[in-house]
Formats: structure tokens, sequence, C-alpha cells
């Protein structure tokens, strides 16, 4: 876990040190910034179309194999673009050509590795290894964007691609030595969630509906699905709304929101510390984070200085990312062993979808209300969403409580008073036996 740990903040140093430096390089063929959010749509159109198709297939293949395969390919896919840029040969189409290319091998690749983590540990460990690899995540960001502006200032642009690709290289050089723990998984309780056997007692419910009505069927699944969904298109897209708020109202430039990113960065570390030790996390849990950094977006959006938005902010990112830990923990363990990619692919198919949706609709509230009122607007509409779920499910929860207690009062002296009349004789066998 110790090696996959330091792979995983490579991979995810090197995948910044990209993602940084892409936008520029969009910029620097094109010169359209339209251009530059057309090829992040193309690269995420895969994982919204396909990404029930990737978890089938994760639950299909051997996990080890699977990632190692998707590293070298995307290791693969950033060696090439860098020779690309290095020859002068790339143009906008092979660019977005290879966007897409990028997106679909992680619809696979994605899933594998986050499950791969998992069976390296035992299992009431898994909150604990989710945890650790947010931290891996986190610190990765941060250290890949501080090394995309260092790398590009001495060695140009395709060194970035060149660093990625070598990433990935190192992951899929170490996936072969790691060891998974083996270990009993649960049985499903019923006959319909068991696995349907095909032939030589192969499982053959790998396909996408299945992965589809599981997700539908399960309350807690679909909760997290709207808690992230209107999140997403009303808050937590601080990198959109915190930029607009520092360099308007705040009179900010670009080195002040450089700030404020580093502290959310710096706070998104320490909530998948903090997240890491979590042992049981529930739906409950996201939903009462979620309601927090609505309630502190909605203070940001009303700060008067940009000190006061730094002291705000760090909270913000830390309840983010412990929500995060928590809401991974659930859809990684919930499912039994056999539908979690798929149930992965499709709650990567739900979280793209928010996360396209989100900035036109962020966009068009700053638009109508300005940035602090699409902040102060968007953190209220969160918290009073959630809220009046949690008071709708617990006055559910109460009365579904009490309907048992009713039917008893009024049952229990019938069927005393039948009791007498319906009691069985005894037959001569129980006499016998009682006798023996």
């Amino acid at each position: 876990m110790r090696w996959w740990a330091v792979a995983n903040f490579v991979s995810n140093a090197g995948t910044w040190m990209q993602l940084t430096v892409q936008n520029l390089l969009v910029l620097q063929i094109t010169g359209s910034a339209a251009a530059t959010g057309l090829s992040m749509s193309v690269q995420a159109a895969p994982g919204l179309l396909l990404g029930t198709l990737g978890g089938a297939a994760v639950d299909r293949w051997p996990r080890k194999v699977t990632a190692a395969v998707g590293q070298a390919l995307l290791g693969g896919v950033a060696v090439l673009t860098a020779v690309l840029v290095v020859l002068d040969q790339l143009n906008l189409p092979l660019l977005m050509a290879l966007a897409a290319l990028t997106g679909l091998i992680a619809t696979v690749d994605g899933p594998a590795c986050s499950l791969l983590g998992n069976d390296l540990v035992k299992t009431e460990d898994v909150p604990s290894a989710i945890g650790v690899g947010s931290l891996a995540h986190s610190a990765g960001r941060l250290a890949g964007a501080a090394l995309a502006g260092v790398t590009v200032g001495f060695l140009g642009t395709a060194a970035a691609y060149v660093a990625n690709g070598l990433s990935f290289a190192f992951v899929a050089c170490v996936i072969p030595f790691l060891k998974p723990v083996r270990r009993q998984e649960r049985a499903p309780k019923s006959a319909a969630a068991r696995p349907a056997r095909g032939g030589r007692g192969k499982p053959r419910d790998t396909g996408v509906r299945e992965g589809l009505a599981f997700f539908a069927r399960r309350p807690r699944l679909v909760a997290l699905a709207a808690l992230n969904g209107i999140s997403a298109l009303f808050g937590r897209n601080y990198s959109l709304t915190l930029v607009v708020l520092v360099t308007g109202p705040l009179a900010g430039d670009a080195g002040t929101f450089s700030t404020v990113a580093t502290v959310l960065a710096v706070g998104g570390i320490v909530g998948a510390v903090l997240g890491a030790r979590l042992r049981r996390p529930g739906v409950r849990l996201v939903g009462m984070l979620t309601v927090a950094g609505a309630l502190l977006q909605v203070l940001a959006g009303l700060s008067p200085s940009v000190a006061v938005l730094l002291v705000l902010v760090l909270p913000m990112a830390i309840a983010e990312s412990v929500a995060d830990t928590a809401q991974s923990t659930v859809l990684q363990t919930d499912p039994p062993a056999h539908m979690r990619g798929r149930v992965l692919g499709a709650w990567n198919s739900i979280r793209t979808l928010w996360g396209l949706a989100a900035p036109p609709t962020l966009g068009l509230l700053m638009e109508v209300l300005g940035v602090r009122g699409a902040l102060v607007a968007g953190g209220l509409l969160v918290a009073s969403t959630v809220g009046a779920a949690f008071l709708t499910r617990g006055r559910r929860t109460a009365t579904a409580a009490k309907a048992p207690a009713v039917e008893e009062i009024v049952e229990t002296p019938l069927s005393e008073a039948l009791k007498p009349r319906t009691a069985q004789l005894p037959s001569p066998r129980t006499e016998l036996e009682t006798a023996v």
C-alpha cells in the first residue's frame, strides 16, 4: 500500500503538470479560449457516454492487468503528444483526437486503479486506503501545478507531457509487484443480488444494464448523486467563482488568486488526512459536510476583504475534501464486489454530467446576480435543499417507527383472545418425543 500511495502521488503530480499546461498549449495552437473549453469537453465526453461500459470492463477483466495496461496506454499518449509538440506537428484536430483517446482510456483505468488500491488492505482499512488515495491526489495536484510552471519555464511545454508519460510508466512498473489481500467477500443476501451464473460457473451479469439498475435501486447511491449534483451546480466550483470574486469585487490580481488556490489545496490535503481516519462514513455525514460547505460559501460571498476570504477558504476546502473521501468510501464499499466497477462507472458518468453542466449554470447565475449574489444564493439553495431532505427523511423514519407500535396495540388483544381457540393440540408424536 505504501508503494501504491507513492505511485499515486507521482502519477497525480504528472497528470496535473499536463493539465496545467494543456490549456496553454491549446491557446498557443489556436489562439482561441473557446477551443480550450472544447478540448476539455472532448476529453470528458467519453466518461459521460461510456463510463458504465468502462466499469463493466473492470468487473470482467483482471484488475491488476487492466490497471497496468491503462497506465501504460495513458503514458504512451502523453509521450506521443510531447513528440508531436517537439516536431511542431501538433494541430487542433490531432490534439482533440488525443484528448478523446485519453478520456476513453480513463473510463477503464480510473475505476480499475481506484478498486486496486482497496484490494491491498483488509476490509476494515478500506476507508483509510481511500483517504490515503485522496491525500495522494491533493498533494499531487499541488506539486504538479507548482512543477508545471518551473518545467515549462526551463524546458518548454513538451517536457510536462514527457514527465506525465514517465509518471504513468512508473505506476505501470509498480503494479505487477503489488500483493492484494486475500479476503472472503460477504455473500449477497438475496438471489436477486447474486451474480447470475453462465456456463462453467462464470458470472453473467457483467453488462451495463445490471449496473445501472443496481445503482438506481440503492437509495444511498441515488442520494449521493443528488448531493453531488446540487453541490456542483450551485457551489464547490471554486476555481470559477472565487477567481471572479477575487479579481472583481475584492480588487485582487492573478497573484492574489494564486494564494487563494494554494490555501484551497492545503485545505484539501488536511481534509484528506482527516478523511483517512473515517471508519464507517455514510450519506448523512456527506450531507452534513455539504451543508457546512454551503454556509461557508455564503459567508465567502459576503467577504469584505481577501484576508477574510482566506480564513473562510480553508474550512471550505476541508469540508469538501472530507465529504469527497466519505463519498468515495460509500461508493466503493456499499456495492458487492462483483458490482463495484459498474457502480464507479455509472458514478463517473453522473459526475461528468454535473461537471459539464456546472460552469454554464454558475456563469448564468453570476451574470444575473453578480458573483456575490451567486455565491450567497447558491449556498443558501444547497443548504436549504439538503436540510429539507434531512427533515423529510427524519419524519418518514419517525412515522415508520411508530406504525408497528400502533398495529401492536390494535392487534395484540385480538391475538390474545384468539390464542386459546387457535392453539394446536399435541400430537401423539409430540408426546412420544417428550417421553423419550
